[in-house]
């Protein structure tokens, strides 16, 4: 028996919702600028923890997301922040 028989698949996606990611992460995932991650996170009350380096958790990263592709098909903030929301309430719902 070899040394890596010793070993199980490791399950990622089952971990991803503990991770918290950082500011300059979160914009890199969802491809959006700084100045805009700041500025949904106010609009939208956006959950963050940590005081010098915010962290978001992966409910507060995926309604980022949510809200980037609600603003890419043309829609206004407040609407992409409605709609995010939205969908996230059904997610849980569901």
């Amino acid at each position: 028996m070899q040394n890596a028989d010793l070993l199980d698949p490791v399950d990622i996606p089952s971990r991803l919702g503990q991770l918290d990611l950082y500011l300059g992460q979160v914009c890199a995932v969802a491809g959006i600028s700084k100045m805009q991650l700041d500025y949904w996170t106010t609009k939208a009350g956006i959950e963050t923890r940590g005081r010098k380096q915010r962290t978001y958790d992966m409910r507060s990263v995926e309604l980022v997301m949510l809200i980037k592709q609600a603003k890419d098909k043309g829609m206004t903030l407040p609407a992409a922040i409605q709609a995010a929301r939205e969908f996230q309430a059904r997610q849980r719902r569901d």
